[in-house]
């Protein structure tokens, strides 16, 4: 299985938009694939609803596609609030993770892609080299979540490629 995880609980975020645009395209080559839309989880606590979302996606996932906004140099700590409250064993040791930077100004969060993975290595995980800085995202996302440029959809599909043989 994999997931796609959202990584705000931003209500209508490009995040979301991002997010539902690698499910969909991985949902065409992979039959096991959900999205996790952080947005009106309690994930700040390990509840019950924590508890429910990590039993249902988040252990029985062997990927990840962690697709992350900029927030202050890096990533939400909505995000790794998750993390943090998750049975980090069970949810993230030796499993593969791709990940994907958004933002509006032009690095794509790729402070935030680096922060991640330094997380992810420490969890134990494994990730896929090629991570995907979105920067600009309103010129490359469109409001119904389709992609502007043929250049950023081919990086996109090339991307997925590749996680799908990691």
């Amino acid at each position: 299985m994999i997931t796609v995880i959202a990584g705000t609980n931003r209500k209508d975020s490009m995040t979301l938009k991002v997010a539902t645009l690698y499910h969909r395209l991985l949902s065409a080559k992979y039959d096991n694939v959900q999205l996790l839309n952080l947005e009106g989880k309690a994930v700040w606590e390990r509840g019950d609803e924590m508890k429910q979302m990590e039993q249902d996606m988040l252990i029985p996932s062997e990927k990840f596609v962690l697709v992350m906004p900029e927030y202050n140099g890096s990533f939400p700590g909505i995000l790794k609030l998750m993390m943090d409250n998750s049975d980090i064993r069970k949810v993230w040791w030796y499993k593969k993770a791709m990940l994907v930077g958004v933002a509006d100004g032009r690095a794509g969060n790729l402070r935030g892609l680096d922060h991640m993975t330094n997380i992810l290595h420490y969890l134990r995980m494994h990730i896929l080299y090629n991570k995907i800085p979105i920067s600009r995202i309103n010129e490359e996302i469109g409001e119904n979540g389709e992609v502007l440029k043929p250049t950023t959809l081919q990086a996109i599909e090339t991307q997925i490629d590749e996680f799908l043989k990691f």
